[in-house]
């Protein structure tokens, strides 16, 4: 029998397929199986368009049989088989796809796409055998034919005996090296773990021998052992719950399909049917997790959603569906408009992936903004979770995504004692109100007692307190909520109106203490950048505020990261209480000891640092400075 040469490649593609595109050896066993779908495939539209054919297509199966002492693997389909021509052209010429043939020949239209397009699936096989025999005969002949190849060099072709129509996929599997476990393709537990995880929801029936126990009993009925036998059984799904009417299914059914997934221990807290239909057709089904997952804030988590083309795997984490900020989403999406690259492991970045990316971005923001509406402590349970993440995402881009996230975003609020939005704050500002005000700190117990907060909680505003580290950027990027500006608390300039009179007190302040307000200055020269009397303090002697757009609290998380080893300084002003009992004293120390007045501005200004959560630069000399003090 005479060896024919592969006609369309050279030997090197050929290698390059089998070595090269495919990543794991295992998605070998997805290619046979969706081929063996596209052969059914093709023989039901045939029984659609042909009315004289006598076959039912709903009879049609795909088995699955392995021989460990021969090492053979064997996937047999009861589709439409191949002539010898179309063996020849099919698997004679690599990359030329016998669906995509098929269905250009019959105009197939949306609803009856074939996966199979590239041609080259089927070449995968020789990953891990080292001969693939293809015995096939086509609907309507009388003789079958056998293809061989071992590789690279070629294949021979020639009729042999087949009662039945279809296709057999026969692999010698290679023998164990130190790299690679081929035994493990002849396991039943790996095979049925694969069809599982590539092919559950291939829309035909995939059968496979499986083992099962049952008790051996004695003659007199009682029992003595447990016998192990063979019994067929159908392995995948074969409908996605994503395919079934919504009308049909109930909570449950998306919570059981939530934990065969593996997508966490947990229950969804809010799930999402989609079905579209439209220029691009896709189904979907999305989950927002009750708890968090494992490892979720590290380099290690892996987001995206499971990614199938006509009920087959594609990908098992598809990034580019789901953005940064939304990481946390669970879930499945499945279209037939889908450009799929060579290998069908990856996608091209074209329209059809940006349209459907674009869509569940929007649906995701309806979840949540509907849980928000309605289940009220649900939403404030996901937002403990993930609100940073949201953070994360308006602070990114510089703020590009403020649009889909603001609405999203909560705060713990002075005056409700509780979470709130921006836009409830937004709505209970009294008129005169001009700013979103807020005050950063390490948790709301601290904020509570922060003194920079006196003269706004004075005037009946509203606080909202930032307590994550990323608080204070995003807002910085949002800059504005409904065209209300925020202001910090800690800020230099509250915006708050001042009528003549007080702003004349103030310059006055000013002038009468301008002699102990520059000799502190210089004391403190490197430390702040000036010394001043506050507006803001009531009952608090002294604090900090911030003189520029670098504030104290982004100085304190910056200088806390990781490997920064440029330190950055926000602009200080310390804020002193020239009403404050405090100062009378620093004035006589001013008038009449200028080695107390120098004890007293270092001791105010190491108590500014306490309040705002600094480090004191020297500890050892400020107790020294306390001791002094107290003789």
């Amino acid at each position: 029998m005479a060896l024919k040469r592969f006609k369309a490649e050279s030997k090197r593609l050929l290698d390059l397929m089998i070595n090269s595109i495919y990543t794991h050896k295992e998605i070998f066993l997805r290619e046979l199986l969706s081929n063996a779908s596209d052969a059914i495939d093709k023989l039901y539209y045939k029984s659609l368009t042909d009315g004289s054919m006598q076959v039912d297509p709903q009879s049609c199966y795909i088995k699955i049989s392995f021989d460990k002492d021969s090492r053979t693997l064997k996937v047999v389909d009861t589709g439409i088989g191949m002539t010898k021509e179309e063996l020849e052209g099919n698997l004679g010429v690599i990359a030329q796809s016998g669906s995509l043939a098929f269905k250009k020949e019959h105009e197939i239209k949306d609803g009856y796409e074939l996966i199979g397009q590239f041609g080259v699936g089927f070449y995968s096989a020789f990953m891990v055998a080292d001969t693939v025999t293809v015995i096939s005969k086509a609907l309507d002949s009388d003789q079958a034919y056998r293809w061989e190849s071992q590789g690279v060099e070629g294949y021979t072709i020639e009729p042999c005996a087949k009662e039945q129509f279809g296709t057999e996929v026969i692999l010698k599997i290679k023998e164990n090296t130190d790299e690679e476990n081929y035994d493990d393709y002849l396991n039943e537990f790996t095979l049925r773990a694969l069809i599982k995880k590539y092919s559950d929801f291939i829309r035909y029936p995939i059968k496979m021998d499986v083992t099962k126990t049952r008790p051996n009993k004695k003659e007199d009925g009682s029992e003595e052992s447990v016998e192990f036998y063979q019994e067929e059984e159908i392995i995948n799904s074969m409908i996605p719950i994503w395919k079934k009417n919504k009308n049909e299914l109930k909570p449950e059914d998306y919570e059981n399909f939530y934990a065969e997934k593996h997508f966490g221990f947990d229950k969804p807290l809010k799930y999402a049917h989609i079905n579209a239909e439209g220029t691009i057709s896709y189904r979907a089904i999305l989950y927002i997790p009750e708890k968090m997952p494992y490892a979720f804030y590290t380099k290690e988590y892996e987001k995206g959603l499971e990614l199938y083309s006509n009920g087959v795997l594609i990908m098992n984490k598809c990034a580019e569906l789901v953005p940064d900020y939304f990481s946390f989403v669970k879930g499945v999406v499945d279209s037939e408009d889908l450009s799929l690259n060579i290998s069908r492991e990856m996608l091209q970045h074209d329209r059809q992936l940006k349209v459907i990316a674009k869509n569940i971005k929007s649906k995701i923001k309806g979840m949540l903004e509907e849980l928000l509406k309605t289940e009220r402590e649900k939403y404030e349970q996901f937002f403990k979770l993930f609100g940073r993440q949201l953070k994360y995402g308006l602070y990114s881009d510089y703020g590009a995504h403020k649009d889909v996230l603001q609405d999203l975003l909560m705060f713990y609020s002075s005056k409700e004692k509780k979470m709130v939005t921006l836009a409830e704050y937004v709505a209970r500002m009294p008129e005169e109100q001009k700013y979103i005000y807020y005050a950063v700190g390490a948790s709301v117990e601290r904020l509570e007692k922060l003194p920079q907060t006196e003269l706004v909680a004075d005037k009946g505003y509203e606080i909202l307190y930032f307590t994550d580290d990323v608080d204070e950027f995003a807002i910085k990027m949002l800059g504005s909520f409904q065209g209300k500006e925020f202001k910090s608390v800690s800020g230099s300039d509250l915006g708050l109106e001042k009528d003549e009179k007080e702003a004349a007190d103030k310059q006055a302040k000013q002038e009468d203490y301008k002699e102990i307000f520059e000799q502190m200055t210089k004391l403190l020269e490197g430390k702040v950048t000036s010394v001043q009397a506050s507006e803001r303090l009531k009952s608090h002697p002294v604090c900090l505020s911030s003189g520029g757009e670098l504030t104290i609290e982004m100085e304190k998380v910056l200088n806390a990261m990781p490997y920064n080893n440029q330190k950055v300084k926000a602009d200080k002003i310390l804020e002193i209480n020239v009403q404050h009992e405090v100062f009378q004293a620093l004035q006589e120390a001013f008038k009449n000891d200028q080695e107390k007045f120098k004890l007293y501005t270092d001791l105010l200004y190491n108590q500014a640092l306490l309040i705002e959560g600094l480090p004191i630069e020297d500890p050892v000399q400020f107790t020294n400075n306390i001791c002094k003090m107290m003789k």
